[in-house]
């Protein structure tokens, strides 16, 4: 099973666009509060369209919240890691993995890391941006897991329109 922990999300959109991209591809989210939003808040509404019913989701009150309740493999994604993120190998499809994720200002606090630095790491990018943005590096790591684990069940095929649609 892939989850997806966002520490303490302070911006709604970011969280909708999540929460969206966690109901398309059957992973679960997991999010530590304090949340600097509801939510009900239309931005959440709004970046997750209608998708956001379709996503599994659990709210705690603190990371000592969510650890006492989640076991498997932790990955941190920070800026100050120094493996890059395809380092890691996330085929087993039996493991349960959790991607987590900080704050947009701060990230994860560096008392959270310290403890497991040999499964922190870093999107590489240029010296021009601290970070990438938030929902976009979630979705980076959910398909490079995805990618590693054959996209399991996913669809390879367009189901609205067909398989044949642009031969059509």
């Amino acid at each position: 099973m892939i989850n997806v922990v966002l520490f303490e999300p302070e911006i709604p959109g970011n969280t909708g666009n999540i929460m969206r991209t966690c109901a398309g591809t059957d992973v679960k989210l997991h999010l530590i509060k304090p949340l600097g939003f509801s939510l009900e808040d239309k931005y959440i509404k709004r970046s997750g369209v209608n998708y956001i019913e379709h996503c599994d989701y659990t709210v705690y009150e603190n990371f000592e919240d969510f650890k006492s309740k989640n076991e498997g493999i932790y990955y941190y994604l920070t800026r100050y890691g120094k493996k890059p993120h395809t380092s890691f190998d996330y085929s087993n499809k039996d493991e349960k993995i959790y991607l987590i994720f900080g704050k947009e200002s701060t990230g994860i606090p560096k008392e959270i890391l310290k403890d497991d630095l040999e499964h922190c790491m870093r999107i590489p990018m240029n010296s021009n941006i601290r970070a990438l943005n938030l929902s976009n590096s979630v979705a980076i790591m959910i398909y490079e897991v995805l990618r590693q684990r054959d996209y399991l069940e996913l669809l390879r095929e367009e189901p609205f329109k067909g398989a044949d649609y642009l031969e059509k």
